[in-house]
Formats: structure tokens, C-alpha cells, sequence
């Protein structure tokens, strides 16, 4: 199993998650199914974000595949997972 690593960027809101869809759909769509994403630069996450991850999750679970998120170290990032229950979805 190959896994694509990829780093989310510090501001994960409206813009660059928007970025971020577009580039994880066009890997999805050419057949790439397992991610890991690093969140060791992320201080900030809002809604449109989170949006993004349950979409692509929900795309590569629909493929038998995996997305799993690592590095939250910022205490804010983990508290929008926890208050949203979300940390409770996906691999962290």
C-alpha cells in the first residue's frame, strides 16, 4: 500500500482548503486512495476544513483506502476535533 504524505498548511481555512480538495480529488480520481496528512505546521482549522477532511475521507473510504491525520500538536486544531467529535472519525 502506498501512502501519499501531505503537509496541511498552517491556515487551514477557505482558501487553502479549497486548494487542498482540488488537489486530494485529482489524486483520488487518478486512483490514489491512501493519505496521510501532517498537521505539525497547522495553528488553525475552521469549518471549511474540516469539510474538506470529511469529504476526501468519506471518497477514500468509498475506495477501500485510508486517510490518516498526525501531528496535531497545536492544542486549538485537536480542540475543534474533540468539540466536533471528529477525533472520534479518523485516524489521529
Amino acid at each position: 500500500m502506498k501512502e501519499i504524505s501531505m503537509v496541511i498548511s498552517e491556515n487551514f481555512a477557505v482558501d487553502e482548503a479549497d486548494e487542498f480538495r482540488e488537489k486530494l480529488n485529482r489524486l483520488i480520481n487518478s486512483g490514489e486512495k491512501h493519505f496521510a496528512l501532517d498537521f505539525t505546521n497547522c495553528s488553525f482549522i475552521d469549518s471549511t476544513g474540516l469539510g474538506v477532511l470529511v469529504s476526501i475521507y468519506k471518497k477514500c473510504m468509498e475506495r477501500n483506502g485510508s486517510l490518516k491525520l498526525h501531528s496535531i500538536n497545536n492544542p486549538q486544531v485537536m480542540r475543534v476535533f474533540k468539540l466536533t467529535r471528529l477525533d472520534k472519525v479518523f485516524d489521529i
